[in-house]
This record gives C-alpha cells, structure tokens and sequence, in this order.
C-alpha cells in the first residue's frame, strides 16, 4: 500500500466516525494582508507588463509563505482538510493573466505540494487526527451550458473539448503534487462539472493514480438552482456516475438559506453531503458580518438533525469561524447515506425518476 492509499483509507475511515472538518475562506485572509503588486508578481513575474494583483493563485509561487501560513491557521483551528490554493489555475482562467500553461502547471504543482507538507506535519503532530489535502478544482470564468452573447443563444467562448483539455491539465498536476482528494467546487454549470468528471476517468484509465471525488455545487438565488438551472436533486443526478465520495452545495447563500438544499441532497444521496456556507450574505459594501457562532449555531443545527458529513466554511469565513464549526460539530455522528431504491434517475433541468 503507497503513502496516498493509506491517507485515503484513513480519510474514509475518518469519515465513518465523525463529522470531518474543511477549512475556510482563502480569499477574505489574503485580503487581510493588504498585499501589494510586488507581492503577487515576486521575482519571477517581476518584469510583467500587466495588473497581477489579485491573482491569488500566484502566491503558490510568489508568496508561498503566506499559503503556508493560511494552512497551518486551518488545521490549528481544527480542519481535518484544506484545499489548495488553486481556485482558478486553469489555463481558460488564467488566461486573464496571460500565464502560460507551464506557468499554471507551477502553480498547481506548489500548492500540492505546499498544502502536502503542512498536512503531513500535523499528522506527525497528531497521528489521531490526520490531515488531509483536497486539490482545488474551481469554475471557469468560461460556461459551457449559457449563451455568452445575450443575442445569440447558441454562442459559446468555449468548447466541451477546450474545458476538458484544461481541466484535464490541472488535475493531472494536482495528483502528482501529492493531494488526497478531488475538489470540484462552487459549479454553476453543470456540463463545465462533467467535463472535470471524465477528465479524472481517462486520466485513471491512463494509469492516474485513483483518487477520491468531492463535487460541490452552488445555488445562485433564493430559486434554489445553480447558474445553468438545475435544482439541487438534478445536479445530484447528472454527476452520480462518478461515484463520488462526497457531493453538496458551497458560497452563493448563508447557511439559513442552504439548508433546505443540503437537507434535499441528504435524503437522496447514497454518498456523504458536504456544506460549506458562506459567513451569511455581503453587506452593501461586499463584506461578510456573520460572526463565527452565527456560522456555527447554524450548521451544528445540520450535524445535530444528521443530514451532514462535511462541513466548513466558504466567502467570509476565517479561521475563528472554522473552529466555531469544529467545536459545534464535535462528538455529533455522521449522517448515515441514503439508501435510494434502484430506480432509473435522469436528469435535465429538473429531476425524473422512471418507477414502472
């Protein structure tokens, strides 16, 4: 058995036994740093021509102390599992930025590898409670399912072939850097999501280390959809011939607003539900003022009704409200998967399920 096999066994008999812990919002603690330009170009895009703030992927290369440090913030706060910080390294989203792939291949390469080594020193710390590593695999800024044109329907920036090839390229990346476990998170178009899926497929049937599968949807509005208008039980049923080992919802809504969808997921999932909420929604200035046992009291409402195995924090949320979560989920059982009649499930926008 390899180094990874036995931290996936350990990830999945973890899972059996507790309620797991995912860390939180990468984003709202780079912005507390009040980095500058020269932070996120270092040495090795110091002479680029173009606006790098922002790209906080980059800090993989640029800042890898600061990664490091968002890392061990987490875990000491109690998150059994923190992702990469490789949101939006894909070559379609970096290209905002004009990087080139090797440039991307870098990125996701570091921040593996920067996330395995913290990982694997609070395992050493604590080999009761090992920690885990999910490689970040995010949304395009790219759909394949909406128009791009509001005058032409049929007018798309991407192709199917084109996200699969980029998704494909960081997911190869992100296995060899070492991570645990696939990410798929806050999808709002659901076909984008499937082009990951088979991308994970022929790179195992390739002879790609097998890894475990998390995909994370997200609803957009109080109409309970995502972005390419599926409702939460369609989605579950267009991504559950990947056999993931978890499914839910993350960002988009606070957790007063998620419930009703995560509870939708918990009763028909024969896999764990995951949710990660965002610190209730922004104010008028874009800030998140849901303090960390608002965050808490809600979620732990979720472990205390069984419908979770997951949980952790998305937009707003910080280490504070990361061990909030922990210490409201502690000494909860894990919700026991669905057991779904074996009946024929299709899926378009809504759900159909063939009983006759």
């Amino acid at each position: 058995m390899t180094a990874r096999s036995s931290r996936i066994a350990a990830l999945k008999a973890a899972a059996t036994q507790r309620i797991l812990i995912l860390d939180g919002s990468w984003g709202v603690m780079i912005q507390r740093k009040g980095l500058v330009e020269n932070d996120y170009r270092g040495e090795r895009f110091a002479g680029y021509t173009d606006q790098m703030q922002g790209n906080n992927d980059i800090l993989c290369l640029t800042r890898p102390d600061i990664v490091t440090e968002l890392h061990e913030a987490y875990f000491a706060a109690g998150a059994d599992i923190s992702e990469t910080n490789t949101f939006s390294s894909t070559t379609i989203a970096q290209e905002d930025y004009a990087l080139s792939a090797q440039d991307v291949w870098d990125i996701n390469f570091e921040g593996a590898r920067l996330g395995r080594e913290a990982a694997d020193r609070w395992t050493a710390k604590n080999p009761d409670k090992p920690r885990f590593i999910a490689g970040s695999i995010g949304p395009l800024n790219k759909m394949l399912s909406m128009s791009s044109d509001v005058n032409d329907p049929g007018a798309r920036e991407v192709d199917f072939d084109q996200v699969y090839t980029a998704y494909r390229h960081q997911i190869e990346v992100l296995n060899r850097g070492g991570v645990d476990l696939y990410l798929i998170e806050t999808i709002t178009d659901t076909l984008n999501c499937k082009a990951a899926l088979k991308a994970i497929m022929d790179l195992e049937a390739e002879g790609l280390e097998h890894l475990p599968i998390w995909i994370s949807g997200t609803i957009t509005d109080r109409s309970g959809r995502t972005l390419s208008g599926q409702t939460v039980e369609a989605f579950w049923h267009s991504v559950r011939h990947a056999k993931p080992f978890a499914i839910g919802l993350n960002c988009a809504l606070g957790a007063d607003l998620m419930r009703p969808h995560i509870a939708a997921l918990s009763r028909i999932s024969d896999t764990l539900v995951a949710a990660y909420p965002n610190a209730g929604l922004p104010n008028e200035m874009g800030h998140y003022e849901e303090q960390p046992e608002e965050t808490a009291g809600a979620v732990g409402e979720w472990a205390a009704e069984g419908l979770v195995n997951i949980l952790g924090g998305c937009c707003g949320t910080t280490p504070e409200h990361i061990q909030a979560i922990a210490q409201a989920a502690a000494e909860k059982p894990p919700r026991q998967p669905a057991k779904p009649a074996p009946v024929m499930n299709l899926a378009g926008l809504e759900p159909f399920e063939l009983t006759t």
